[in-house]
């Protein structure tokens, strides 16, 4: 399938009957969200020779260079940039024909999410694959760091995000979210709530203040190379406190949890792996946390991801300890 893209206009340009096949946009999209040519070679089943073949030609044909090349992967130029947002419509436009005039065959479905390590993010995730009927679909779930959902939405590699707002992080999130042309949904509002294992000393209390924590590790996510404390994933993160364990994975969160006497301070909204062994105790501040997805304005959203935030509404509906918006 050859498409003509007169919208596509980029002041290099060789010249305005630029052509280019819809596998070439289904490799550039694939490119992007794996980050690699070699993971994207792997996910497609073919060449990574192929693969940089395509991507050399679009690049010579619209006359852009479409990524930097390093030793940790590529990265997508601002040219690169602007060409995906129309790749993922030209794609979907695709399918929807091809749905449209299949006679019955499913079509290819796609959704990305980039979520810092939330368990309603994870719950509806699966609902909604659980629910897909089509024969074939790719879904991506990203637990990662705030600074890392921002830029995935940025750069089109995620259809959506989810974090959280309060008042000492929401002034520099929501410029840097206005910066990637990204807005913020709220989804619901939640108490800070500490996590403790069933056998740490405060899991009898119906309450705890900050003060009583000072003698326990504070658990918290790390966040990479954006390690500001107004990118952290825990609230009152920018606290002083002398002994601090940091890690990547919600796995690794119950497991201290379990064997430890820290904690960590969240939505107060229990994931299924840690409803055994584990205390949610509300933590005696006025402090709010505003839970939210976020998406990029240009994005056009599919079917596919307005189901997902359906989703998330339920699952948090069910959820007895926040209150939905």
């Amino acid at each position: 399938m050859v498409l003509r893209l007169p919208s596509v206009q980029c002041s290099k340009s060789r010249g305005t009957d630029a052509k280019m096949t819809l596998q070439q946009l289904k490799y550039l999209i694939a490119i992007s969200e794996h980050g690699s040519i070699n993971a994207a070679a792997q996910s497609l089943y073919v060449s990574q020779s192929n693969l940089s073949t395509a991507i050399k030609e679009l690049e010579h044909e619209l006359g852009i260079v479409i990524f930097t090349r390093s030793s940790r992967g590529v990265a997508l130029t601002n040219d690169g940039i602007e060409l995906l947002g129309y790749a993922r419509q030209v794609v979907e436009q695709a399918d929807m024909l091809q749905e449209r005039y299949a006679h019955g065959k499913s079509e290819n479905r796609r959704l990305t999410v980039s979520t810092q390590h939330y368990y309603f993010s994870l719950q509806a995730f699966i609902n909604v694959a659980e629910q897909c009927a089509s024969e074939t679909y790719e879904f991506t779930l990203r637990e990662c760091a705030t600074g890392q959902i921002i830029e995935d939405l940025r750069t089109f590699r995620s259809d959506i995000g989810l974090l959280y707002l309060d008042g000492f992080n929401e002034r520099v999130l929501r410029r840097a979210l206005a910066d990637a042309d990204l807005s913020f949904h709220p989804l619901f509002d939640a108490r800070a709530h500490v996590f403790v294992g069933e056998q740490h000393p405060l899991a009898h209390r119906t309450s705890v203040t900050l003060e009583d924590l000072e003698p326990y590790p504070r658990y918290s996510f790390e966040q990479g190379t954006t390690n500001s404390f107004y990118y952290s994933e825990e609230p009152f993160g920018y606290l002083p406190h002398d002994r601090n364990i940091r890690f990547s994975d919600r796995g690794t969160l119950t497991n201290l949890l379990t064997s430890f006497n820290g904690y960590t301070v969240s939505t107060g909204v229990l994931s299924s792996e840690m409803h055994a062994g584990i205390v949610a105790i509300p933590l005696e501040v006025d402090e709010v946390m505003h839970v939210g997805y976020v998406l990029h304005d240009k994005l056009r959203q599919s079917q596919l991801l307005l189901s997902y935030i359906d989703e998330l509404r339920r699952v948090i509906a069910e959820n007895p300890t926040v209150a939905a918006l």
